[in-house]
């Protein structure tokens, strides 16, 4: 009986060391299977350093001013064609910030839901769209040969996987072919495996590299899949010999003039979440959009390729397979009627628009836990924003 005893005490001191060594991981774990819970989403999106890894963004010391010149909302907008008040449509979307800026300077910004101008956002897959930003610039100095060659040509850790022989033009396109469930509600989806492979600080690479099954051939369709993204990351990685975020910082970010640090979440080993994990204020997204209605020009200097600004934003990926409504570019969303219009989408309500035509960027930051569902216009929560977007745009016009 003794000896029995000192088994199950042995047995009990090695749990209570296992738990200690692996705090960390069960409290991020914990954190994640909670970020989206009613009464701590809002706290969460201006927080997630609290739950998942993060590396910073240090703000460099020229920093942009935007000139203001602040007015008035619009009492209504027109949404599928009709009317609707927009004070109910930001409250119905659970906005957090709304930032309007037209000729380069703010004219409307405002913060809810207990937010402030200094909160770092969580960026969801609007960060998409800065790693396709920088990618072109890869693409331009040279260090990728041609966008169809297959990914694996440049990380082979991805021979053997679903991603063999997929073009660098099929994956920026999210049309890899890739089988991948993106259903944030689904607990057992790969989108919310991946999530916990982030909180135990597990290896985003070896996640990608896992995937095995396909779910149509690369480049006969397009499914919007995130890890696509974490995908040209590793490209990008391979081609410059630097970190995704060493490489944003050193390419965009510190050239840009943020007013504020920010942070990318990363993985266990370090590497940055580029498919969802950036954290800024959202005065900095919005410098993000000036510089690409600006076709990658900043203060004289050309950051983005001008073509790689005009290729990106528009719509040539293959057919939608899922009836979003919606075109794509090279991790840039398209209006289906665009106008020259475009826009970065994350999660839960976050958009960067830029609509050259009203020389005008919109960001809308939210914690909008309605956004998969219909919407009472029946054109869906990420088309009616759009249609938000534009009755601003006719709203200030000149």
């Amino acid at each position: 009986m003794k000896f029995l005893l000192r088994i199950l005490g042995a047995f009990i001191v090695l749990l209570i060391v296992l738990a200690v060594l692996n705090l960390g991981k069960l409290q991020r774990l914990m954190r994640v299977n909670s970020l989206f819970e009613a009464n701590k989403i809002v706290h969460n999106f201006s927080n997630m350093d609290e739950a998942l890894y993060a590396a910073p963004l240090p703000a460099p010391a020229d920093q942009h001013q935007w000139p203001e010149d602040l007015q008035a909302l619009p009492e209504t907008i027109s949404i599928n064609g009709k009317s609707q008040n927009l004070h109910d449509f930001l409250t119905e979307t659970d906005t957090t910030a709304l930032l309007v800026i037209k000729n380069g300077t703010i004219i409307y910004e405002d913060y809810f839901l207990g937010t402030g101008q200094d909160d770092q956002r969580i960026s969801w897959s609007m960060a998409k769209s800065y790693l396709s930003a920088i990618f072109g610039i890869a693409l331009q100095d040279g260090l990728i040969k041609s966008l169809e060659d297959p990914v694996d040509k440049y990380v082979p850790e991805l021979t053997g996987s679903a991603y063999e022989g997929a073009s660098i033009r099929n994956v920026l396109n999210m049309a890899s072919g890739v089988k991948f469930n993106e259903d944030y509600l689904d607990k057992n989806s790969d989108i919310n495996k991946m999530g916990r492979v982030l909180a135990i600080g597990g290896s985003m690479d070896e996640f990608a590299a896992s995937i095995s099954e396909r779910a149509r051939e690369p480049g006969s369709g397009r499914q919007y899949v995130s890890i696509d993204t974490h995908v040209i990351g590793m490209v990008l990685r391979a081609v410059t010999g630097k970190s995704n975020l060493d490489y944003l910082n050193e390419k965009l970010w510190s050239k840009l003039g943020p007013g504020a640090d920010g942070y990318y979440l990363t993985d266990g080993d370090g590497v940055a979440f580029v498919l969802g994990g950036l954290n800024m204020r959202t005065r900095d997204y919005a410098l993000f959009g000036q510089l690409f209605l600006n076709k990658g020009r900043w203060k004289g200097e050309q950051i983005i390729p001008t073509r790689w600004v005009a290729q990106s934003t528009r719509a040539s990926a293959p057919p939608d397979t899922e009836g979003t409504g919606v075109n794509y570019g090279y991790q840039w969303w398209v209006p289906a009627d665009s106008h020259g219009d475009y826009f970065a989408v994350g999660i839960y309500s976050q958009y960067i628009y830029v609509d050259p035509r009203s020389n005008m960027v919109i960001v809308k930051n939210s914690a909008d836990r309605e956004f998969k569902n219909p919407s009472p216009s029946g054109q869906g929560y990420k088309i009616d924003t759009i249609d938000m977007f534009r009755s601003l745009a006719d709203f200030y016009g000149d």
